[in-house]
């Protein structure tokens, strides 16, 4: 009897650690990654050109003497002034590459625009 009662402790013990800790290996969040978008009149610069599929905070920093913003898979910053910054949250779940650009009139055709690669 205290062979089997000693047993059922030592399973319950394994079960208690070891549940944890399978749960942590099955957990499949997927990071968000971070890209720094630095604006200058007429030209962006991304801190990361090609990114994995996920959630993507793009942080917009304006260098330039003009506002600008910055408008990627549907979604845009407000407009920035110079010195200022803004934060845009995209979800990409599909991989591809994906035009950004400052949508203010005649910044992109003056080369506020490119394309991420999304793997």
């Amino acid at each position: 009897m205290k062979r089997v009662t000693l047993a059922l402790a030592l399973a319950a013990l394994a079960a208690a650690i070891l549940a944890p800790l399978a749960a942590a290996r099955v957990s499949t969040t997927a990071a968000t990654t971070k890209v720094t978008v630095l604006a200058t009149d007429f030209k962006f610069k991304l801190s990361k050109t090609k990114v994995p599929t996920g959630t993507i905070v793009f942080t917009l920093v304006n260098k330039g003497k003009l506002p600008h913003d910055f408008k990627i898979a549907g979604k845009k910053t407000r407009l920035v002034s110079p010195k200022k910054s803004a934060t845009l949250t995209v979800t990409i779940t599909k991989k591809g590459k994906y035009a950004y650009l400052c949508t203010v009139p005649g910044h992109a055709a003056a080369g506020m625009k490119g394309v991420l690669t999304v793997t």
